[in-house]
């Protein structure tokens, strides 16, 4: 019995090994979830912190969403994708960074990626540099503010409307500003939304 007991024992080990590793398998596939979209803020502070190596001084210039082709439509307030731009005085440069949740190559790399260095000597036009910490408010919380400063009756009368959001200090507030634009992009759009992004206060409607 001894004899037969052995081997037995082994083959019956094997089954159960082969047995378990299937169901582990299975759960390793279930536990992968697929990437999530980010708010403005999260993105903005991901790539501040990589940008800051480039130049301790950095400045915020303009942060944007980006609207990525076979990748499900975010909830408003948030995207897949964000284009930041930065400055340093000391430098006096510009770069650009992107942050994604995905790999699209070859314009758009998983997580943090750098651009090349471009001049600036100063602000030019209506927009100034900000720094990060005036960012207080984020860009799902300035999205909820305009849908009650108009965004929700735009939505009824022009459902399935692309939600882009835009970052930027211009003159005409005194705090870097949220602009929620029902559209895929400012220059295309007929409605849109300022929300102070230190304040999270309603500010003005464009349309």
């Amino acid at each position: 019995m001894k004899k037969l007991t052995a081997p037995l024992l082994g083959a019956l080990l094997m089954v159960l090994a082969g047995c378990s590793g299937t169901p582990n398998t299975a759960e390793k596939k279930q536990a992968e979830k697929p990437p999530e979209p980010v708010t403005g803020q999260s993105a903005l502070y991901r790539m501040y912190q990589v940008a800051r190596s480039w130049a301790p001084d950095i400045q915020v210039l303009r942060l944007a969403s980006r609207h990525l082709d076979d990748v499900p439509t975010p909830p408003p307030g948030k995207a897949s994708a964000w284009d930041a731009t930065f400055t340093s005085a000391n430098r006096g440069q510009a770069r650009s960074y992107t942050f994604s949740v995905v790999e699209q190559l070859p314009m758009l790399h998983k997580g943090v990626f750098a651009g090349m260095p471009e001049g600036y000597s100063g602000p030019h036009g209506v927009t100034a540099p900000f720094t990060i910490m005036a960012v207080k408010t984020d860009s799902d919380a300035a999205y909820q503010t305009a849908l009650k400063e108009g965004g929700a009756d735009y939505d009824k009368k022009h459902p399935g409307t692309t939600i882009s959001v835009l970052l930027e200090k211009t003159d005409k507030f005194p705090d870097p500003a949220w602009r929620i634009i029902w559209g895929e992009s400012a220059g295309t759009s007929n409605f849109s939304v300022f929300v102070d992004a230190s304040t999270g206060a309603y500010l003005e409607k464009m349309h």
